[in-house]
């Protein structure tokens, strides 16, 4: 556009053209294009404006981004390690319960697991201040009789949950 306009202007300049009518659509013709110029250039001026934007927003969520990334990452480097950890004491508590699996009689172990299983992970259950921690009711005189009457090394179980009772110095007894 900018080289018609050149040449136009030139061809005007020169004196080629002579005719009052030519020169005139000639300068309508100068004007015109001296016109679109100056609205494409307003046009790339407005896509210049809108493509700084955009780069400025990308570069804004590209650090957004950035940032949550690091969270996520730390995140699960946290998570990594608690799980590894509870591997770890997960193990720990395994050797520690077949050592002590190993020096409790056969048949009350059959029975702790069966109680396990059914009552959700937890088959004993500490009797304190006479109430059983597996179901935390209260036991009543008659079982707390029961409980002081029976010998140490007997298997108790509480009437409501059915958990084996593990009597302790804090049972209340």
């Amino acid at each position: 556009m900018r080289q018609r306009a050149a040449r136009d202007q030139q061809r005007l300049d020169s004196g080629a053209v002579t005719s009052p009518k030519d020169l005139e659509s000639l300068q309508r013709e100068i004007t015109s294009l001296a016109k679109r110029q100056g609205d494409l250039e307003d046009v790339v001026l407005e896509v210049m404006e809108r493509r700084e934007s955009a780069q400025e927003r990308v570069t804004e969520l590209s650090d957004r981004v950035s940032a949550v990334q690091a969270k996520a990452d730390d995140a699960t480097a946290r998570r990594d390690a608690a799980t590894k950890e509870l591997d770890e004491q997960a193990a720990t508590v395994t050797k520690e319960r077949e050592v002590v699996a190993g020096s409790v009689p056969a048949d009350l172990l059959k029975l702790y697991d069966k109680l396990r299983v059914q009552q959700g992970g937890v088959g004993a259950a500490r009797l304190y201040q006479r109430r059983c921690e597996g179901c935390r009711l209260e036991l009543n005189i008659t079982e707390v009789n029961d409980v002081k009457a029976a010998s140490p090394d007997t298997v108790l179980r509480c009437e409501n949950c059915r958990r084996i009772l593990v009597r302790t110095a804090e049972s209340g007894l």
